[in-house]
C-alpha cells in the first residue's frame, strides 16, 4: 500500500474550475495509475471525474488540496498542480 501524497494549489484560472478546466484536469489525471482526490471546502472529488470536480464549485484563487496515491503519485501531483497553476487565458 502506498502512502498518499498531498499538495495545496491555488486555482489560477480567472473563471475558476468550470467545464473546460475540469475536463482537462480529469483527462490528465486519467493518464496516471494513481488515484487522485481533490478537496475543497469540506468536499472531496474524484480527480478523474469531470462531474465530481465541477461539484466543488472552485472559484478563482481558492486553494485546493490534491491527494494522490499509487505508483506515480509524485508525477501526478506535479503535472496536475502545474495545470491548475496555469491561468487558462492563452
Amino acid at each position: 500500500m502506498s502512502v498518499a501524497l498531498e499538495r495545496n494549489v491555488a486555482v489560477a484560472n480567472p473563471n475558476g474550475l468550470h467545464m473546460r478546466p475540469c475536463a482537462a484536469f480529469a483527462e490528465l489525471a486519467m493518464r496516471f495509475q494513481s488515484d487522485v482526490l481533490v478537496r475543497h471546502n469540506g468536499q472531496t472529488a474524484n480527480g478523474k471525474s469531470i462531474w465530481d470536480l465541477l461539484s466543488l464549485a472552485a472559484m478563482p484563487g481558492v486553494i485546493l488540496t490534491l491527494q494522490a496515491s499509487g505508483p506515480d503519485a509524485d508525477e501526478a501531483l506535479s503535472a496536475l498542480s502545474l495545470l491548475l497553476a496555469e491561468d487558462g487565458e492563452k
